[in-house]
């Protein structure tokens, strides 16, 4: 009796494993985190414009054609590796909106002095409301929106060349057929 009850640690060890390991045999990327929000309209916003003078961000602005919309902080150290990333996708034609996340727009403004700015808009979004109502788990997470406003795809992390090349470049081409 006493060796039944000494395996059910590692019973219960075989299972916890196994729980673990599921989405591994299921085919699914571990490092995807899934957004309810996928083939839905983006919420509807209305953001404060970075600068004063400039226009702000909507919901409405991302209407019309793809286009990427990308959260960032200044904070955030590969929010700042993926501005050149960034800047070469502007260059090459497509249009890339921000969604300050939870930054000081002075520090956002200093950030962007410092980097370069890739975006056709910028919203801060101070409190982080809007970034709740996309799902935001961190920054940066980049959003491919296609013509109607529907999200397409949710890109967790930094935009690298291989993502940019293999992923949100194909997608864009194939929204804007």
């Amino acid at each position: 009796m006493g060796r039944l009850f000494a395996l059910v640690p590692l019973a219960a060890a075989v299972g916890l494993l196994a729980a673990l390991a599921w989405p591994l045999f299921e085919g699914r990327n571990p490092q995807e985190l899934p957004s309810v929000l996928l083939d839905k309209p983006v919420p509807a916003f209305d953001l404060p414009a970075l600068g004063a003078g400039e226009p702000g961000l909507t919901s409405t602005d991302l209407k019309g054609k793809p286009v990427l919309l990308n959260v960032f902080a200044s904070w955030c150290a590969p929010c700042r590796a993926e501005i050149p990333r960034l800047q070469g996708l502007a260059a090459e034609g497509v249009t890339i909106y921000g969604l300050a996340y939870k930054d000081d727009p002075e520090a956002t403004r200093r950030f962007l002095d410092a980097l370069g700015n890739p975006y056709a808009r910028i919203g801060v979004d101070r409190d982080g409301r809007t970034g709740i109502e996309f799902g935001v788990y961190g920054v940066p997470e980049t959003y491919v929106i296609d013509g109607d406003g529907m999200i397409r795809h949710r890109h967790v992390g930094e935009v690298t060349d291989r993502v940019a090349d293999a992923t949100l470049v194909p997608l864009l081409k194939e929204l804007a057929k």
